[in-house]
């Protein structure tokens, strides 16, 4: 009996455990912005996991992803209750194979029997455990359309400094480093050998940290050094129109709805922007439909003397597109971009012939996918009609796939837009969670980003991932309020960074370490057999 209840009460502290991981982990991102604790916030998980192996340790850290989504993500129920459930029960699984990863690889793990070797010792613990982690992460941002939300490098996004390493190794970089910073304090811990080894894990941490801020604070001295020098610039004005969405479409606020924009944007005038910005389908009607309101948009642009881009939903063949449209100062179409990468559930049904059932989830039609990677380009002031600006738009949840951000910038993009809608989600931290991505975009191309989004977040982002401006009211809100914001951002691009060249490089150099690694503890093993 004494036996039973001692198995319930270290079950109790070890689910405890992982949900105070899930917790911290959660804490650390938007709107709680509590950073600092993403740096040891795995350490009571890797605790509860220690005694376990196989389908416990699995279990384990699927209870803590699951509490982790359930609180990241709990505002999608204002969309569907039963497709947020569907989802955070996908997205722990992926915590539960980092659970049964570490239980394997975790040489603290006190041994079972006399037949069970350490595979794997320090260094190579300090290094697997994070690649792991990140293998996962990019699995999760490609597997099934992706899902790259919420990465744990993700809540770094205010920490200048610290994300400058992403221009080099993108947002994945900082999730290595983080995981890392955790597994050698774990280590620290664990560590019986006494003061020295503890201080062996410390001191290895401690080096490469101060390599990273050292890289940080090198590129941030160089970037105030250029904003010094004389430089071309563009001056862009993006327009938040806080339009509820259950009014978006509705036929009787139509007139309403065009009237906030052309005002917000007749307002915004008298800064000069070289470019208006309009969200994501911020025309409330298919262009094809209702003629007219393109009228009005191409109207204004004419009346104005201001190129203005905006969202719309278009149609051609039958066929709807959601897209970015560009007119110019003389009223005249110059340019259009259909979104690339759609949402789903949100835009189509995956496998809805297949699975039809589906349909009765998330009751969404299909929109179809555009072909090209289409830049538009602005007229620099002061400088003639042969010097222009070149910019790609990322719409919707699009600046959340650093290999769009990529394309773009690699064709000559010299600024990126991020056109959006999260008035789906209400008041809640989605909006700073999507914006959190963007600042990683920034970064990973060294370009600024303009961001129009039409509840916020709105505003205006540095190559060095510095928040420079947003759209706010008179009591500093940024969310659901109604407004606009003018700002000049860097008009020339430097040379391409490591990033933008080759991608995500970092997770064919981690699959090559996880077999070189490997390779090396199970040789030695092997040795030590032979002795």
């Amino acid at each position: 009996m004494k036996e039973i209840v001692l198995r319930r009460s270290r079950a109790l502290k070890d689910i405890s455990l992982s949900v105070v991981s899930a917790i911290l982990l959660a804490l650390s991102f938007p709107k709680f912005n509590l950073e600092f604790l993403s740096w040891f916030g795995l350490i009571p998980l890797f605790f509860a996991l220690e005694n376990h192996s196989g389908g416990r340790a699995f279990l384990l850290s699927f209870i803590c992803g699951f509490f982790f989504w359930l609180i990241t993500i709990c505002w999608l129920v204002h969309v569907t209750v039963p497709g947020t459930l569907v989802l955070i029960l996908y997205l722990a699984l992926y915590f539960g194979f980092f659970g049964l990863l570490f239980v394997i690889f975790n040489p603290f793990r006190p041994p079972r029997g006399s037949s069970r070797e350490k595979s794997v010792t320090w260094p190579g613990a300090i290094f697997l455990m994070p690649a792991f982690w990140v293998l996962l992460e990019y699995a999760r941002s490609n597997f099934l359309t992706g899902f790259p939300w919420a990465l744990l490098g993700y809540s770094q996004y205010l920490n200048l400094p610290l994300i400058q390493i992403a221009d080099i190794f993108g947002a994945l970089g900082i999730s290595f480093l983080l995981v890392m910073v955790n597994v050698g304090f774990y280590s620290a811990i664990k560590e019986k050998s006494g003061p020295a080894k503890k201080m062996k894990y410390l001191i290895a941490l401690a080096t490469i940290l101060v390599l990273v801020f050292g890289y940080g604070l090198l590129r941030l001295g160089q970037a105030r050094g250029l904003k010094s020098e004389s430089g071309r610039v563009v001056n862009i004005s993006v327009i938040q129109g806080n339009i509820a969405q259950e009014l978006k479409w509705y036929p009787q606020a139509r007139e309403e709805i065009m009237k906030k924009y052309l005002t917000l944007s007749r307002l915004a005038v008298r800064e000069n922007p070289d470019l208006i910005v309009w969200p994501e389908a911020a025309v409330p009607v298919i262009l094809e439909e209702v003629p007219e309101y393109y009228a009005m948009v191409r109207n204004l642009a004419e009346q104005v003397k201001t190129p203005l881009l905006f969202g719309a939903v278009r149609s051609s063949n039958e066929l709807y597109y959601n897209s970015a449209l560009m007119v110019s100062s003389e009223g005249k179409t110059i340019g259009r971009y259909d979104k690339l990468h759609l949402v789903p559930f949100g835009e189509y049904i995956p496998l809805r012939n297949i699975l039809p059932f589906l349909e009765t989830i998330v009751p969404i039609g299909d929109v179809n996918p555009g072909q090209e990677y289409t830049l538009f380009s602005v007229e620099l002031p002061g400088v003639g009609h042969s010097l222009r600006s070149k910019f790609g738009v990322l719409i919707c949840f699009e600046d959340v796939f650093p290999g769009l951000s990529r394309q773009f910038v690699k064709r000559g993009a010299q600024f990126l837009v991020n056109i959006t809608n999260d008035a789906w989600y209400k008041q809640s931290f989605a909006s700073y969670q999507h914006f959190q991505a963007s600042v990683f975009r920034a970064v990973e191309n060294r370009v600024s980003l303009v961001r129009s989004a039409n509840t916020g977040v709105s505003g205006f982002i540095s190559p060095e991932g510095k928040i420079i401006a947003l759209v706010k009211d008179a009591s500093e809100r940024e969310l659901f309020v109604d407004g606009y914001k003018t700002c000049p951002i860097p008009a020339k691009k430097g040379a391409q960074t490591v990033y933008t060249r080759f991608g995500d490089w970092l997770i064919i150099f981690l699959c090559s370490l996880i077999v070189l690694i490997r390779m090396i503890f199970v040789g030695k093993a092997m040795g030590k057999n032979q002795d």
